[in-house]
């Protein structure tokens, strides 16, 4: 399981709008990476919108923004202009990057066993390590949590 200072783990995804992801890319930069399960579901879209409505903020912070889930980017697409998403979407659609991040998990659901993404957040310094980890995500008051960490690196 991943936790502070560890490498961030690599990886190269399709976004929305084309184009690839690649956090290789990134070094050098704060990234917020945001696992969340699915498009248009209500947690997924508070949370959404929240990163969206404070990613100047977030900029301003140095830090970029990025969401993942393992929607495909068709589907990606109309939940940003279903809600006027700006926090870019990557799609993880075989989930590996998931799993590598830990985020894969066995979930129960009204009794009913099943894989998918457990909500988790990861703050990633400009040098590639993790500062910091929110797992089991509860969206209420998450981003200002997140951007107040940002802000402190």
């Amino acid at each position: 399981m991943l936790d502070t200072h560890d490498p961030a783990p690599l990886f190269t995804l399709p976004r929305d709008g084309g184009g690839e992801c690649s956090l290789a890319q990134m070094q050098g930069s704060v990234v917020v990476l945001f696992f969340y399960p699915r498009d248009d579901t209500p947690g997924c879209t508070k949370e959404s919108i929240g990163f969206s409505a404070h990613l100047q903020a977030f900029a301003d912070a140095g830090a970029q923004v990025f969401g993942i889930s393992k929607d495909p980017i068709s589907k990606h697409e109309k939940f940003i202009a279903k809600h006027a998403l700006t926090t870019p979407l990557l799609s993880d659609a075989d989930h590996s990057t998931c799993e590598d991040y830990g985020v894969w998990k066995e979930k129960n659901m009204y009794g009913k066993k099943h894989w998918g993404i457990e909500r988790s957040t990861f703050l990633i310094d400009a040098e590639g390590k993790i500062a910091r980890v929110w797992r089991k995500v509860k969206v209420d008051g998450h981003v200002e949590e997140v951007l107040a960490a940002a802000k402190a690196l």
